[in-house]
C-alpha cells in the first residue's frame, strides 16, 4: 500500500491531502498542487481526472515543488498507485502500428532507443511487469505508464504524437 502527501503551496505549506490508493479525480481535495511528499510507494500523477493528461512518476522521496518531478504546471487532477512488480519485465516494441515492421524483445532498461533500436516505436505489447516510457533520452521529459497489455498506437497511451526516446522498468523497491 501507498502513501502520499499533496500539498497546495511550496514547500509543504498549505492545505494539503493525503493519499493512500488510486484516486480518479482529486479536485475536491486541492485546487493546485506545488509540493509533494511521497511515504511509501511510486506513484504515477496525471494532471487531468480520471487518469488522463500528462504523467508524471513519483517514487519515495520529497518534492518540495513541482519542478522537482519535472511537471509542467501545479495542476495534479489524478493519481495511482504503482503495483509492485517482484519477477520479470518483458516488452515486445514494433516500428509501426499494430505490431507490424521490425520487433525487438526487450527485458532491460534502456536510455536510448536510437541505440538499441533504429526506428521510432509505434507500438509495444507488455508481455510482464510495468513500465514508464519518456519522451526524451536518459528519462526526461513527458511520461507514460505501461502496465501489462497491448498498445497499438500512441493513441493508447493518451497522446496523438508520442514519442518514445528512452524507457525503464518499474521495479520491486517502490
Amino acid at each position: 500500500m501507498g502513501k502520499i502527501i499533496f500539498y497546495e503551496d511550496r514547500n509543504f505549506q498549505g492545505r494539503c491531502y493525503e493519499c493512500s490508493g488510486d484516486c480518479a479525480d482529486l479536485h475536491s481535495y486541492f485546487s493546485r498542487c506545488n509540493s509533494i511528499r511521497v511515504d511509501n510507494g511510486c506513484w504515477m500523477l496525471y494532471e487531468r481526472p480520471n487518469y488522463l493528461g500528462h504523467q508524471y512518476f513519483l517514487k519515495k522521496g520529497e518534492y518540495p515543488d513541482y519542478q522537482q518531478w519535472m511537471g509542467f504546471s501545479d495542476s495534479i487532477r489524478s493519481c495511482r498507485v504503482i503495483p509492485q512488480q517482484r519477477g520479470p519485465h518483458k516488452l515486445r516494441i514494433y516500428e509501426k502500428e499494430d505490431f507490424r515492421g521490425q520487433m525487438l524483445e526487450v527485458l532491460e532498461d534502456c536510455t536510448s532507443v536510437s541505440d538499441l533500436f533504429k526506428n521510432e516505436i509505434k507500438s509495444c505489447n507488455v508481455l510482464d511487469g510495468h513500465w514508464i516510457f519518456y519522451e526524451q533520452l536518459n528519462y526526461r521529459g513527458k511520461q507514460y505508464f505501461m502496465k501489462p497489455g497491448e498498445y497499438r498506437r500512441f493513441s493508447d497511451l493518451g497522446s496523438l504524437n508520442a514519442r518514445v526516446s528512452s524507457f525503464r522498468r518499474v521495479m520491486e523497491s517502490c
